[in-house]
């Protein structure tokens, strides 16, 4: 489905983990960029000779044939010189018209979460393609894609994301499912004391089950919030597909606090669609979406 994947490598794990989680999402005639994202300033380096800086270049270009070998994956190599990680991926994606980019979480908890750290987070914000992150310890999991889940909460948006997961489920034969997380809205609390009985939360997700009967999909729901729902539902699943409401300039994802939470607590690969994720559907979509292609949970 990802015709143009650019992954994000360093010396660290996560690298590895992230080229695992790519070489499965990018279609069949599809290319990956390993992409090492070296310190300095593309136009000025200050402080530095030209030697230094030729010799950094190198140590790049060396990392990334390491982790190419290492990971025996078909990919071309992009040493990129910029401020910071994810202003470099940024820049990379940007130019290179990719339709998907993929990094690693900074380390697993003890709950064996994804832990996004702060190269991470700023790969996820400002991107102007789907981003996609791999747990810790990705590399080692040989588990292939059965279960696919996506957030769903009845939009026009969150349906455009179960089409793009019917289409990665058609990709690697995998079962496609949707979750809508429920709970009181905020107004029903203005006039007192409203009592939250089991009953109450029942009657709440048997009718967002029922919202949910179209889809064609194994449709789940639960009570409470989004984020937290979601990350306990992605345990049971190979791929979680979510995306955000928050957009700055360009239609760039800004994620809010619900997203990066989810982004933190989610317990399998997590993939995020913006606005500008160029799927195939996405085209049709457009139209009557104004734009927009995302399932907003944050």
């Amino acid at each position: 489905m990802f015709k143009n994947v650019i992954i994000g490598v360093d010396e660290h794990e996560g690298g590895r983990d992230a080229v695992v989680l790519g070489r499965k999402l990018v279609d069949a005639e599809g290319v990956l960029t390993l992409v090492h994202v070296r310190p300095g300033d593309p136009h000025v380096w200050r402080g530095s000779s030209p030697a230094y800086e030729v010799v950094v270049r190198d140590d790049s270009q060396k990392l990334l044939e390491q982790v190419r070998n290492a990971t025996g994956v078909d990919a071309r190599l992009k040493s990129v010189a910029a401020v910071s990680p994810g202003r470099g991926l940024h820049v990379m994606a940007e130019a290179s018209g990719a339709d998907l980019l993929v990094v690693g979480s900074s380390r697993r908890s003890l709950l064996g979460r994804v832990m996004v750290g702060d190269d991470t987070r700023a790969a996820l914000n400002g991107a102007s393609c789907a981003v996609a992150i791999a747990p810790a310890g990705y590399s080692h999991d040989g588990k292939p894609m059965r279960d696919i889940g996506v957030g769903y909460d009845g939009s026009p948006e969150s349906r455009h994301a179960i089409e793009v997961g019917r289409q990665l489920a058609g990709q690697f034969g995998a079962k496609l499912l949707a979750f809508k997380a429920v709970s009181l809205p905020t107004y029903a609390f203005s006039g007192g004391y409203v009592a939250v009985n089991g009953d109450l939360i029942n009657e709440l997700v048997a009718d967002a089950r029922n919202s949910m009967a179209d889809l064609g999909v194994d449709a789940q729901a639960g009570y409470g919030f989004p984020e937290e729902e979601l990350a306990t539902w992605s345990a049971l699943l190979d791929l979680l597909i979510v995306g955000s409401r928050g957009y700055g300039p360009l239609g760039r994802v800004v994620h809010g606090s619900t997203s990066l939470r989810l982004a933190k607590m989610a317990r399998c690969p997590l993939l995020v669609l913006t606005r500008t994720a160029d799927v195939e559907s996405s085209a049709s979509m457009a139209e009557s979406d104004q734009g927009s292609s995302v399932v907003p949970v944050g």
